[in-house]
């Protein structure tokens, strides 16, 4: 959760009202944000060991940090938060954004070029006219940049922002991407030393005065081609998504603001550009106005005009939002509360059951009719909901499944075995082909995987252990290693027909474990598969009892009636031919059926996941043995 650190007597200024440190917790309640401490420079500075020196030059005035949800962008500043609760307090309405024409009726172009294709290949762009800033409102700009690039922009490898004093640059501007040799400029953090790209990606690594920049620097180091955005007489304004150009940094006499936002997620870049104008384009000579900007792309031949400023509109049910929230509220009165979370102007339909909001291109957290009801919520005030004793009487217990899971995990951990906890994405790789098994088509897979190893939901527990031996090579097992995961797959559901309430898939629960070690331990695996089941109170096979189990006859009959089990000869590519084995049961004397299989790991197994050691695995399904 984003925290946005404000000065105390700045933040009451822009409300027009001063509080008690007590009152602005409770409106910060009220409002659904949270007022998570109150300190000042000088405090902060203590909590890192400054020295007394450094302490008499800090102030000592009150500063809140306000923890903000992770997907309200327009309170990432003090423009946007002061100005969301004016229109929460009723004291103003919200604004209404406009593009305006440039004066000269000729729009600023800036001109992406095929080679950034490869690298970052999109642009949005913007222009703020007759700017005044303080040193208040510079900070707050520049936090804002800042806080955006932590959260939304994912530390610039989404989107990076770029502002400029637009009067000293000339457009049109491009937009390239060229080798880092052919890039040179002087950089903002240097008053007049010139680098080229190359040399800058090294001293920012090696700098310590520019330790801020270093963790951006391996976005594009590595990178044949570097970003690079030039005006018309060649001037670097940016080298994105690490630094501006000096040239045209902003400064407190700067009036005309030249944005650019350089990104990988065109959507992402729209919302970033859309919040920085909205929030700053109040103190324009003409408020809340932006002068737009065309983004040419000269490979397509294809016109973007930005910023969007995009509003959309969105529909709710009254009696959706009653039940949702608890309480019995008329439309009327919903129509008011819309507006004071700037979802206006709201109406209620002809048919006078549904409410139909606009939602400005501040509040991208707007998706659903479910986002609609928690703001009118936020508005009606959690405080003022009555609250009711349930017209139902129910007991609360754990699922049975989960409570046999758990008791398994209590005694496979007396064993000696280890939990851990693997990830549920793999790669068609992982699941199948490593464990040199064809692709059966009960995968259930990603229409957009974010990278290769996220393809598919995991089909099996056991390219996930594998992974975690892989991983833990450097660790000592000179008493090996023995580790256990009791967690789901997913499978195709093959046989009912997807429907609203079928989507087409199922969980289905299983155990895993491994032991891996300085031999195979086969018999150490096939000893967990009897403690199981005899903890489970399935009875062994009487042939089995007689060629396996020898001494403890009596106890492994401890059994409910009518379920036993045997072990027979397993044929699992992914074990050694001989040496697996698969676990059999059967129920009031009807034929056996397969839940599980255990056995050696075949070397091939152990190359595709670089494991330089034997294993034994075993996974059983433990919704059977319910």
């Amino acid at each position: 959760m984003p925290t946005l650190s404000v000065q105390r007597s700045r933040l009451f200024t822009a409300l027009n009202k001063t509080y008690t440190d007590q009152e602005f917790d409770e409106l910060c309640f009220e409002f659904g944000v949270e007022l998570d401490e109150i300190t000042n420079e000088r405090e902060e500075a203590e909590k890192m060991g400054a020295t007394e020196a450094q302490l008499k030059t800090l102030s000592t005035e009150t500063v809140y940090k306000i923890d903000v949800p992770a997907n309200r962008y327009d309170l990432l500043c003090n423009e946007g938060l002061s100005r969301s609760l004016r229109i929460f307090l009723g004291q103003q309405g919200a604004p209404t954004y406009q593009l305006v024409e440039p004066a000269s009726g000729k729009r600023e172009v800036m001109t992406v070029k095929a080679s950034t294709k490869g690298v970052r290949p999109h642009v949005v762009c913007a222009i703020l006219r007759n700017i005044t800033f303080n040193q208040e409102r510079y900070e707050s700009f520049i936090d804002l940049q800042d806080q955006l690039h932590r959260n939304l922009c994912r530390m610039r490898t989404l989107v990076a922002i770029g502002t400029h004093d637009y009067d000293t640059v000339e457009g049109p501007f491009e937009y390239h991407a060229k080798t880092p040799e052919s890039i040179d400029f002087v950089p903002l953090t240097e008053t007049d030393r010139s680098f080229t790209a190359k040399d800058l990606m090294e001293h920012y690594e090696t700098d310590p005065s520019c330790k801020h920049l270093k963790p951006y620097v391996p976005i594009i180091k590595d990178e044949p081609l570097y970003p690079v955005i030039y005006d018309q007489k060649g001037t670097v304004l940016s080298l994105p998504p690490i630094i501006n150009g000096r040239h045209s940094r902003i400064q407190l006499t700067t009036t005309n603001v030249f944005i650019e936002c350089t990104a990988t997620d065109l959507t992402k870049a729209n919302i970033v550009l859309d919040t920085v104008v909205a929030m700053f384009s109040e103190h324009c000579a003409q408020p809340f106005t932006v002068e737009p900007v065309d983004v040419v792309y000269e490979e397509t031949g294809e016109i973007q005009t930005t910023p969007i400023l995009f509003s959309r509109t969105e529909t709710a049910k009254v009696d959706f939002v009653n039940s949702l929230i608890g309480i019995k509220c008329d439309a009327e009165r919903m129509v008011e509360l819309c507006h004071k979370m700037q979802l206006g102007p709201a109406e209620l339909l002809p048919d006078g059951e549904t409410l139909r909001v606009t939602v400005p291109c501040t509040r991208s957290d707007i998706l659903h009719a479910v986002d609609i009801a928690e703001d009118i919520g936020i508005a009606y005030g959690y405080n003022n909901i009555v609250k009711k004793v349930p017209t139902t009487c129910t007991v609360g217990g754990e699922q049975p499944l989960n409570h046999f899971g758990d008791l398994l995990r209590e005694e496979i951990a007396r064993a000696g075995y280890i939990e851990v906890l693997t990830h549920g994405l793999l790669s068609t790789h992982d699941n199948y082909t490593a464990l040199r098994k064809e692709e059966d088509g009960l995968a259930v897979s990603l229409s957009n995987p974010a990278n290769i190893e996220y393809e598919v939901i995991r089909t099996t527990l056991l390219p996930g252990l594998l992974k975690v031996l892989e991983h833990n090579k450097s660790a000592s097992f000179s008493g090996g290693f023995k580790i256990f995961e009791i967690s789901d797959v997913v499978l195709k559901d093959l046989e009912h027909v997807v429907t609203e309430s079928i989507v087409g898939s199922k969980n289905s629960r299983r155990l895993a474990a491994v032991y891996a070690g300085p031999t195979a331990g086969f018999e150490i695996i096939h000893g967990l598969v009897d403690r199981v089941m005899c903890l489970s109170e399935v009875a062994p096979d009487e042939a089995y009892i007689k060629n396996s189990i020898k001494g403890d006859e009596e106890k492994y009959r401890v059994t409910r009636e009518g379920l036993v089990y045997t072990i027979a000869e397993g044929s699992d590519p992914m074990f050694f031919q001989g040496r697996a084995a698969d676990i059999l049961m059967k129920r009031d004397g009807g034929e056996f059926k397969k839940i599980g299989s255990f056995g050696v790991v075949h070397p091939e197994v152990l190359k595709k996941f670089d494991i330089g050691y034997p294993a034994s695995m075993l996974e059983i399904n433990i919704e059977d043995l319910m």
